[in-house]
């Protein structure tokens, strides 16, 4: 029996005799694989160096020139550097520039007093119309005075009554002291009558005081309006009886002329708008409305509070507005631009052209170039700047995100972009086939009218035509040219007639009125860009003629006429 050492040995060799070949065997694969790959790599370069000798001497088969056949992003942008972008430009220039703080705030009255009665009495007569402009002392309302006339007759009488006795207490006083004189009575009689006229002259005095009593009372039933301001609405109706402790009173007034604006600004703001406050600098206060559109008034910075609120470090400020036209309203939300200081001749550029601290200049070779700028104040659509720019140079307002240093562009003028998206949004806002419905006459006036005008137009035409049926306007069904025939009048013909008609049909208008009607459908071929923009610019007529002619062209050509945009 061999033993354990031997066959170990054995085992080993047998195993290495069997790896060693297959070894060899994948080595030389690779090397004929390798081989193969580099013939195949070099008959394919001598290929393309074949094709691209016949082609006439083109560029070489690399990466840089399949970016060029394939139009691939270049320098200038999308298309390659040789692509034109349109852009839209504005012009640097030198300006006074505003330095604003910018606030939220609300309108405050200058005065509010609510209108109460000021005794109790049934309404009788309202002399007021509700925001209505009233000045102090006007007459707005009576209460039922007849308890009070009646009160004040009542003191009256007493006072007369007391007055006729104090009249004979003196008269006595006075004979009392001549028989003194004369020592015919005794001098106690004449001290208590003394004391009598005395006690008389103050009864006579609290009557009066009764009657002048009565006589305000009486004074209350007319009320009055206590300022000057505008009326809001009424709290009470005629008829209602009304009382000093109502809540609500019978009218509030605010004085608005003039009118406060209430604001906050930052505290570091508050030691320089003291001090121009001290020396009696005015300091303009602008207030937009809430979209920042549209300015609602101006006036001055009047002042500023005692103490700064610590939770928000602002402090609050007052501006007076004259409010001569009455736009403002007591606790209306305003956005408030309050003036600081003023930057004399500065450098500015449109808002819109500043991008991350870069603005692109159009240079004369109308290619683009970035300027690196340092952004200052910003006053409406203009910001000051400080960099490598001159007053008249250009800069690209719009188009900047499609551009690279050393763009090719072209300049489009602003107004007219403008104008063309305004007309495309008054066309998406008009109903399909409402022009051709009109009269020449009435064309002429909504091309004259603004948005505003022109959609209140239609708006009130459509109502027209809905309430007389459909019939509103020149030109076939819904128009107005003669009566639109009901489904009873047509099922009412006879069967000839509708046969006649049906068969009539095809040949009743020529090829070239049917091509105008069709025209009128919106069934427009396809325009390019420079036709869309030529056909802007004329007027009806001359875009009928001018559709006849560019079908009958393509009719010519063999195209025929492409289906309308968007259908």
């Amino acid at each position: 029996m061999p033993s354990l050492h031997f066959l170990r040995s054995e085992s080993s060799r047998s195993q290495s005799g069997r790896v060693r070949p297959a070894v060899l065997v994948g080595v030389l694969a690779a090397l004929v694989a390798a081989g193969a790959g580099a013939w195949w790599w070099k008959q394919q370069a001598a290929s393309t160096q074949a094709s691209g000798a016949s082609a006439g001497g083109a560029s070489s088969a690399g990466p840089g020139a399949r970016g060029a056949r394939g139009g691939r992003m270049g320098p200038g942008g999308p298309g390659g550097a040789g692509q034109t972008q349109p852009v839209s430009v504005g012009v640097v220039e030198r300006r006074d520039m505003r330095v604003l703080i910018s606030a939220i705030g609300t309108m405050n009255a200058r005065a509010t007093a609510v209108v109460r009665a000021k005794v109790s009495g049934e309404l009788l007569k309202l002399h007021f119309k509700e925001g209505d402009e009233v000045k102090a002392g006007q007459l707005l309302a009576e209460i039922d005075p007849r308890s009070f006339q009646a009160t004040l007759s009542q003191v009256q009488g007493s006072l007369a009554r007391d007055q006729a006795q104090l009249k004979n207490a003196q008269l006595d006083l006075q004979r009392y002291k001549e028989l003194l004189a004369q020592d015919s009575i005794a001098s106690q009689q004449v001290d208590t009558q003394a004391a009598l006229v005395r006690q008389l002259q103050g009864t006579v005095a609290a009557d009066q005081g009764q009657v002048d009593a009565a006589k305000l009372q009486l004074s209350y039933t007319r009320i009055t309006a206590p300022i000057s301001g505008r009326l809001g609405l009424r709290q009470a109706d005629l008829g209602n009886v009304v009382n000093p402790s109502d809540t609500n009173g019978l009218v509030t007034i605010t004085q608005v002329r003039p009118i406060d604006a209430l604001f906050s600004v930052p505290e570091t703001h508050v030691s320089t708008l003291a001090e121009q406050l001290r020396a009696g600098k005015p300091m303009p206060v602008e207030l937009w409305d809430r979209e920042q559109k549209q300015i609602l008034a101006k006036g001055q910075l009047n002042a500023l509070d005692n103490t700064i609120d610590t939770t928000t470090g602002t402090v609050k400020a007052k501006a007076a507005f004259d409010n001569a036209d009455g736009k403002l309203f007591t606790n209306q939300f305003v956005n408030v631009k309050l003036q600081l200081r003023q930057l004399e001749q500065v450098l500015v550029v449109p808002a819109n052209a500043v991008q991350n601290n870069y603005v692109y200049l159009v240079k004369p070779d109308k290619t683009v170039t970035q300027r690196k700028i340092t952004v200052g104040v910003s006053d409406g659509d203009y910001v000051s700047v400080r960099g490598e720019l001159e007053p008249g140079d250009q800069v690209v307002t719009d188009g900047i995100d499609r551009l690279r240093e050393g763009a090719q562009v072209s300049v489009i003028d602003a107004d007219k972009v403008k104008k063309v998206d305004q007309a495309v949004q008054d066309a998406a806002s008009q109903p399909r086939g409402a022009m051709r419905n009109l009269t020449p006459e009435q064309r002429e006036k909504v091309s004259k009218m603004t948005p505003e005008e022109r959609k209140e137009f239609f708006q009130k035409l459509r109502a027209e035509r809905g309430a007389n049926g459909g019939n509103g306007g020149p030109g076939g069904p819904g128009t107005g040219q003669g009566p639109r025939v009901s489904e009873a009048q047509g099922n009412a013909q006879a069967p000839a007639q509708r046969e006649s008609k049906t068969e009539a049909k095809p040949d009743a208008k020529p090829a070239a009125e049917r091509g105008e009607r069709a025209e009128g459908r919106g069934d427009r071929p396809q325009l390019t860009p420079e036709q869309r923009a030529k056909l802007e610019a004329m007027s009806p007529e001359e875009r009928k003629a001018f559709f006849q002619k560019l079908r009958a062209e393509r009719a010519a050509s063999g195209e025929g006429a492409a289906p309308a945009a968007g259908r």
